[in-house]
């Protein structure tokens, strides 16, 4: 009887803590965020020139950008916003089915740092499978979050007016304009069709490749739990497992690498790169379900070491605070277009930092709940999965715990980010230690131990006492 009684409190808690976070994070965001007209954009790798009469395009002093000022569209800013706008946007989401070892059916409150996991992910896989240069066809039709709340019915809508519009470009008068417009179109109805894979792979149900649901059932090895508090440095490993237990056969292009205490070893990563995935005998006919595009020719010989790297290095940017000595160097690594962002957050919220402003960073928020979306079906509303409104927050702000991101598509590739991110990671004069280090080798040359256990995890340096897995709501 107490047993039962007990379960029943619990099952009570938990629906009144779901209620409680469904209407605290259902509020629609605000979208004014004001950028500086005098100074450079840079998203994931690109910078954007906003100032109309700046007659040098490479004159990083005159760019500008007014995020709240719809009447002030010059420069790159359409280039920027169709470009942000793109990019996978993953929320806080609820009524989905409950989650593995749990009666929860919403992540609000708790789950941003997966969520924030996620969204760096799906970058990588853009990366892969669309290449840096694509953009979504509708970006620029998203609206401001706060004149109007996302519904299923609105996105249905939208999705309606994108394929109406594409049917009525096919057809034309002219056989040899009609013939290319076709062969274009084609291209860019196969990346759609490529776009929807990848975001249903971030669905949340059981079946999603990198769902919610998977990756709490990962974390459970990991001591973590549905409901729990997750730290940068945890949701690393969580996304190398789901990686590597991924079944969808065109992910078996692609392996992950999480850094070991602030140092990667180069051999490990080389060995991502030629190594079959785990269940999977090489790249040959990963795409034979999914006709993904591939932005670079892979080789014909169709060789494992085809297979790109995500890598993950979790780093301690400071002690209770975020070192000023390190926001240079977070400014540099935001400008290389094989970084996919930064996981990490300031105090209680996870954030996805896609760029920066002079001394602000650029990020999606994870922090506003969503209704669930059945990504299974052939039609399902996309727009609730891309953010039309940029964020800013002071690097000073930010918590130092967090995981940067990098691509490497090849063995080649790896060795230009090494030799590039080598230089950067130089200390300076005030900076005695680097973010992280370079080591030529395996990790085992270094009688590391193979095993991590969640309080190695949760530390990257293991000589700060407050954990990576800092309090995130």
């Amino acid at each position: 009887m107490e047993n039962k009684s007990s379960d029943e409190v619990e099952k009570f808690k938990t629906k009144f803590l779901s209620a409680w976070h469904n209407v605290r994070y259902s509020w629609a965001l605000k979208t004014k965020t004001s950028f500086s007209r005098n100074s450079p954009v840079l998203l994931l790798g690109k910078c954007y020139h906003f100032k109309a009469e700046a007659s040098d395009a490479e004159d990083f002093t005159d760019i500008c950008y007014e995020a709240s000022d719809e009447d002030f569209v010059m420069g790159n800013v359409e280039a920027f916003r169709r470009d942000f706008a793109s990019r996978v946007w993953l929320t806080y989401r609820e009524d989905f089915p409950p989650l593995p070892g749990s009666t929860l059916t919403s992540d609000c409150g708790w789950g941003c740092m997966l969520r924030a996991g996620q969204m760096m992910l799906a970058q990588a896989l853009i990366l892969q499978f669309l290449g840096r240069d694509w953009t979504w066809s509708g970006a620029l039709m998203l609206q401001p979050l706060d004149t109007e709340t996302w519904t299923t019915t609105t996105a249905k809508r939208l999705v309606a007016t994108l394929e109406a519009s594409l049917q009525s470009s096919l057809r034309s008068s002219d056989p040899e304009p009609q013939a290319q417009a076709v062969g274009e179109e084609a291209d860019t109805h196969l990346k759609e069709l490529n776009h929807r894979r990848l975001v249903s792979w971030f669905g949340d149900s059981h079946m999603a490749q990198f769902g919610l649901h998977r990756l709490v059932r990962s974390s459970l090895t990991m001591g973590k739990q549905a409901g729990d508090w997750y730290g940068p440095a945890v949701v690393a490993h969580i996304l190398k497992k789901a990686v590597e237990e991924a079944t969808d056969p065109a992910l078996a292009c692609v392996a992950a690498y999480v850094s070991q205490d602030c140092t990667v070893y180069s051999a490990d990563v080389i060995d991502s790169h030629r190594a079959p995935a785990s269940g999977q005998s090489s790249a040959d006919g990963s795409n034979a379900s999914f006709p993904l595009h591939n932005s670079q020719p892979a080789p014909a010989s169709g060789l494992p070491d085809d297979r790109a790297v995500i890598i993950l290095v979790p780093v301690r940017l400071g002690g209770e605070k975020t070192n000023p000595e390190y926001f240079d160097f977070a400014k540099s690594i935001l400008s290389l277009e094989y970084c996919i962002g930064i996981i990490g957050g300031k105090p209680k919220q996870a954030c996805y930092f896609v760029g920066f402003q002079d001394d602000s960073l650029i990020y999606m928020d994870p922090h506003y709940c969503q209704s669930f979306v059945d990504v299974s079906t052939s039609d399902f509303p996309l727009q609730s999965y891309h953010c039309p409104s940029p964020k800013k927050m002071p690097f000073s702000k930010l918590d130092p715990s967090c995981t940067i991101g990098f691509y490497s598509r090849n063995v080649q590739d790896f060795e230009r980010i090494q030799q590039e991110l080598s230089k950067l990671l130089q200390p300076s004069v005030k900076e005695k230690y680097p973010a992280f280090t370079f080591v030529q080798g395996h990790g085992r040359d270094y009688d590391l131990s193979a095993g991590l256990t969640p309080e190695k995890i949760r530390d990257p340096r293991r000589t700060v006492t407050t954990a990576g897995d800092f309090v995130l709501l």
